[in-house]
């Protein structure tokens, strides 16, 4: 059961999450995404600069021998970006059509270097510090329990090893989008969202155990861009 200081942090949507079983919960966003694949997959991506610059900063951390872990990997487009630069890449996602489309893509790029997982992330089982990188993007603010994951993240990385993410804070000026968001969620129409603010977002992330050694949100209502590091 959801508490009352839960449904504060996570917002006014989040209370109707109590009410439905996981599996209920996990079936209705399979459903959703396998819905919404095929015109993700053709959609352009939004600001390819911004885009640009995150694979880039996440580069830098990179290396040759590592092995990579994608929460929400969608049609795999990031995991393909990075293949070249690490030795093995996880890729996982709640919907088996963007898992499809993301294997299918990879075999026309010949890359063969990355695992395409069709997993709801809140049943994985993670082998502690065994990821060198951990990535999580536009993926927290969509999970009711995205604390858990964050500590996820901590435990199943190494010590020195790379949290990166991307989230919609969206406690930060779309408070208002509260009520039609919990309406759309009802019909099934759009996914569950977590109200919270950049700074309980950076806040849990160092309550976790982590450093925090780069952030960017280049403009208000954009989504906040963070590397974490795992203290050796």
């Amino acid at each position: 059961m959801t508490t009352q200081s839960n449904r504060q942090d996570l917002g006014f949507i989040n209370s109707y999450d109590s009410s439905l079983p996981a599996g209920l919960k996990n079936k209705r966003a399979e459903r959703l995404w396998d819905w919404a694949a095929d015109r993700y997959a053709a959609k352009p991506v939004a600001d390819e600069a911004a885009y640009a610059r995150k694979l880039a900063i996440t580069r830098e951390y990179l290396h040759p021998e590592a092995n990579l872990l994608e929460l929400g990997c969608g049609t795999g487009s990031t995991a393909l970006a990075h293949a070249h630069y690490v030795k093995h890449i996880k890729a996982v996602d709640v919907s088996s059509r963007m898992i499809e489309i993301a294997i299918s893509k990879a075999a026309d790029a010949g890359i063969d270097n990355i695992e395409f997982l069709h997993k709801d992330v809140d049943h994985l089982q993670l082998p502690d510090e065994y990821f060198d990188f951990v990535l999580m993007l536009n993926l927290l603010h969509l999970l009711a329990d995205w604390r858990l994951h964050i500590t996820m993240a901590f435990n199943t990385l190494k010590p020195g090893g790379v949290f990166v993410s991307s989230t919609m804070c969206l406690s930060d000026g779309y408070t208002f989008t509260r009520l039609p968001l919990a309406a759309g969620w009802l019909v099934g129409l759009i996914p569950l969202m977590s109200f919270f603010t950049r700074d309980d977002l950076e806040n849990v992330l160092v309550n976790a155990g982590f450093d925090l050694e780069y952030e960017s949100a280049p403009a208000r209502k954009t989504a906040v861009f963070l590397v974490a590091r795992k203290p050796w």
